[in-house]
């Protein structure tokens, strides 16, 4: 099926419109600049195959995002066997200006060590802040798994951060 020229208009302006903060989305899931690009477009291309019915969907990056973390775990199992275990950067001594992207590093570390649907509930709910029944929605989970999975990554995400000096409550704040 071909789309018209409107479909194509209105799904190119919506791939302008979101596909910064869909890369984000990925990036936080995948732990890989190029995996999330990877994964942002063939989430794109599977939505673009059925834009006429996404379009009209309340929510079309919600869409998006449950197509992506659907395909994120799904490559996850496919090449879990080979994936090798980054080392935690070095603690930073003194007044060091690059702290804060150390410690994001360490988080996005430590995010990569979480299962994968543990990781996508806590990237959609803080990162991409969706409300707990947004996520399970996207999740196709109810809101009830969607809060036990969150308090069971935040908190493997403080033991995970916290010996190597980072305070969780600089970047899991509200948890």
């Amino acid at each position: 099926m071909r789309l018209g020229s409107d479909d194509d208009d209105g799904f190119r302006a919506f791939v302008r419109q979101q596909w910064d903060p869909l890369t984000r989305t990925a990036y936080l899931l995948t732990g890989d600049h190029s995996y999330a690009e990877d994964l942002v477009q063939t989430a794109l291309e599977k939505t673009h195959r059925r834009w006429r019915k996404v379009s009209v969907m309340d929510s079309p990056a919600g869409y998006v995002h449950r197509v992506m973390v659907n395909t994120a775990i799904s490559w996850r199992r496919r090449r879990s066997w080979g994936e090798i275990a980054l080392t935690p950067p070095d603690r930073a001594r003194g007044d060091d200006p690059y702290a804060g992207v150390e410690q994001r590093q360490q988080l996005v570390i430590a995010l990569r060590k979480l299962p994968p649907r543990m990781r996508a509930v806590l990237v959609l709910r803080y990162f991409d802040d969706l409300s707990e029944a947004d996520v399970a929605e996207v999740m196709g989970c109810s809101v009830g798994t969607v809060k036990s999975q969150a308090s069971r990554g935040l908190q493997r995400l403080r033991e995970e951060i916290t010996p190597t000096g980072m305070s969780p409550s600089v970047s899991l704040q509200g948890s």
